[in-house]
């Protein structure tokens, strides 16, 4: 089944358990792909036909923006959500990476899948 992804969506949210965490913004980093047959579109060239991953990364980008989390897990889970209820979306693959979190590494996070995967 095709794919429709965005890589590296930044946004800047409060997010974490310290209480410094809590006071400041962070980035967080989402890639994202999603379950999605482009042939109509392919055959139409036209928007309507297609997942608009723009109107996808707005939402998530508002979503993240404007709430408060301690927990990438509990983040992820609801961008997840987000994505299946809003968007002509069977099944996602998510991975939210929150960059600088553990000295040494360039990120840590999780990578879920969500829905059903047509075979």
């Amino acid at each position: 089944m095709d794919r429709v992804f965005i890589e590296d969506l930044r946004v800047q949210t409060v997010i974490g358990i310290f209480d410094w965490e809590r006071e400041i913004r962070q980035t967080v980093s989402i890639d994202l792909e999603m379950q999605f047959d482009i042939r109509k579109a392919a055959e139409s060239d036209a928007i309507e036909d297609t997942l608009d991953y723009k109107a996808v990364a707005k939402r998530l980008i508002q979503f993240i923006q404007e709430n408060e989390f301690q927990l990438v897990e509990a983040l992820a889970e609801r961008c997840a959500a987000i994505v299946l209820e809003e968007f002509p979306v069977n099944w996602l693959r998510l991975k939210l990476g929150k960059p600088g979190a553990v000295r040494g590494s360039s990120a840590v996070g999780v990578i879920i899948e969500r829905g059903t995967h047509a075979t």
